[in-house]
């Protein structure tokens, strides 16, 4: 087998995609597996996604009021205790440390499935005056979650990436507008970054964050028919603040209770962000996330090597001047075939071709990653150019995504109907829903399909009068699918 063929994806992603997807991920240099299950150790070029996507949040947030923190890693068994419905939700996936080297705790600690039962305590000591709010801390950190599920790399793992954002706010009405700013951010993320469509709404009661008050969720469908959880912003009530006694005085010297928020994405988005966009070549990335966002490949022969050489380095130095990720790949023992297909593989949005005709036409060859088209410019603006085409890039890459959400939301009336069109389309079937948990479980009995949303406004009339499971009155309207 040639060195070539070793390196190139063996796997269809319309045939196999689990097996593409982390054939993909390695590939790719994203990620390897650790020597304990359920763990991956993230490479240089899956951390540099991940950061560049920290950037583009970290900077919205910090706009909004937003100031970063961080709190330990464990959690007092006691500090978790304090918010049953919270021990309750997370204590199948809840690690404990129970000795510190050879001597045992005096007291269990967690490591932290979630903070907010860190978090709030500090939140209350913080918080004294109506002045003093609204209180803004978010955190870009680790948890831990021992799902006995099985491990796929960024989607679901038993240690993963994430930031968690916790305010605190005078009254219902700042705190929901809070929870919806959030959520309007992570949509505005899949939209102008991740090139993806995102769906907005809310998870039904009996799927909300165990304490919420309400849960609002950003859903993305994957190529293969599937939903993922992509973000999340809870509205928390007062139930935090009540157990870890966050007041404040307001105006007229009344002591209340605050209402809280909490918020947070994952590394999951780089999950949906891969399968999404890539494909039978390898790692597909949008220009506004890739560690690379130019690749410049010089083709010579002998008698024109130093000046096919020394035009593209003069390229890619403009490029790099201008703040355009550019890389020129000179390696001297690496023909053109294999450098095209290196970086396709690894994800560069596009590639840059100069041969000698390119050098005495005073052009550039513009390859675009997501599907080969090729273009032949003048070099002579060719930062204002380069930026064009890495908007052509981009623009494709998200009208394709949105073409794999196009058609995909089908209504049905019937259980019959939801399981018959979930098994041969996949995507999201929309139906009336009476809004019993119990009328859930026949359908995910029988396809693991779920509520995976329903509208965010509570008023809005169902698209159907009957529940398309029991036949009582429709409460609401429910999106069923099959989800990461």
């Amino acid at each position: 087998m040639s060195e070539e063929q070793e390196l190139g994806i063996t796997e269809s992603k319309e045939h196999s995609p689990g097996e593409w997807y982390t054939e993909v991920v390695q590939k790719a240099e994203l990620a390897d597996y650790a020597p304990m299950g359920g763990f991956i150790v993230t490479r240089p070029r899956g951390y540099a996604v991940w950061e560049r996507l920290r950037e583009h949040l970290d900077g919205w947030f910090k706009n909004t009021g937003v100031q970063n923190a961080y709190f330990p890693l464990f959690i007092p068994e006691s500090y978790l205790e304090k918010e049953k419905d919270v021990v309750e939700g997370f204590d199948p996936e809840v690690a404990w440390v129970t000795h510190g080297g050879h001597d045992e705790l005096e007291e269990r600690l967690a490591v932290r499935p979630t903070s907010e039962s860190i978090i709030a305590p500090f939140l209350a000591q913080w918080t004294r005056s109506h002045r003093d709010l609204p209180l803004r801390v978010n955190q870009w950190c680790s948890v831990v979650r021992w799902e006995a599920t099985e491990t796929k790399p960024f989607f679901r793992t038993k240690e993963f990436l994430w930031q968690e954002g916790h305010t605190a706010h005078r009254d219902e009405d700042d705190a929901v507008e809070e929870t919806m700013t959030r959520l309007d951010q992570y949509e505005r993320l899949y939209k102008e970054v991740l090139a993806m469509p995102p769906m907005k709404g809310r998870k039904p009661e009996h799927d909300k964050f165990p304490g919420a008050h309400t849960t609002t969720t950003i859903e993305t469908l994957m190529p293969d028919g599937k939903s993922v959880q992509a973000a999340t912003s809870h509205y928390l009530g007062t139930s935090f603040a009540e157990a870890f006694d966050i007041k404040y005085i307001d105006e007229g010297e009344n002591e209340r209770t605050a209402h809280t928020t909490s918020w947070g994405i994952s590394w999951r988005a780089m999950g949906a962000l891969i399968m999404t966009h890539s494909d039978d070549q390898g790692l597909v990335l949008p220009p506004t996330l890739a560690p690379k966002q130019v690749v410049v490949v010089p083709i010579w022969q002998e008698d024109t090597r130093d000046e096919v050489l020394e035009y593209a380095a003069d390229i890619a130095a403009e490029l790099d001047e201008a703040g355009i990720r550019a890389h020129l790949d000179d390696r001297d023992h690496r023909n053109p075939g294999f450098k095209y297909n290196d970086w396709e593989l690894k994800g560069v949005p596009l590639r840059i071709e100069i041969g000698p005709n390119e050098v005495e036409d005073g052009e550039v060859t513009f390859s675009h990653r997501p599907d080969g088209q090729s273009v032949t410019k003048s070099s002579t603006d060719i930062v204002d150019t380069t930026r064009e085409q890495l908007d052509e890039v981009f623009a494709k890459l998200y009208a394709s995504a949105e073409e794999t959400l196009e058609g995909e939301i089908r209504e049905a009336e019937s259980r019959e109907e939801i399981l018959g069109t979930i098994g041969q389309y996949g995507g999201y079937v929309k139906c009336g829903w009476c809004g019993d948990e119990d009328c859930e479980e026949p359908i995910k009995d029988a396809i693991a399909a779920e509520i995976v949303m329903v509208p965010l406004d509570r008023d809005e009339e169902p698209v159907h009068d009957e529940c398309a499971i029991c036949g009582e009155i429709a409460e609401e309207t429910a999106y069923f699918a099959k989800s990461y």
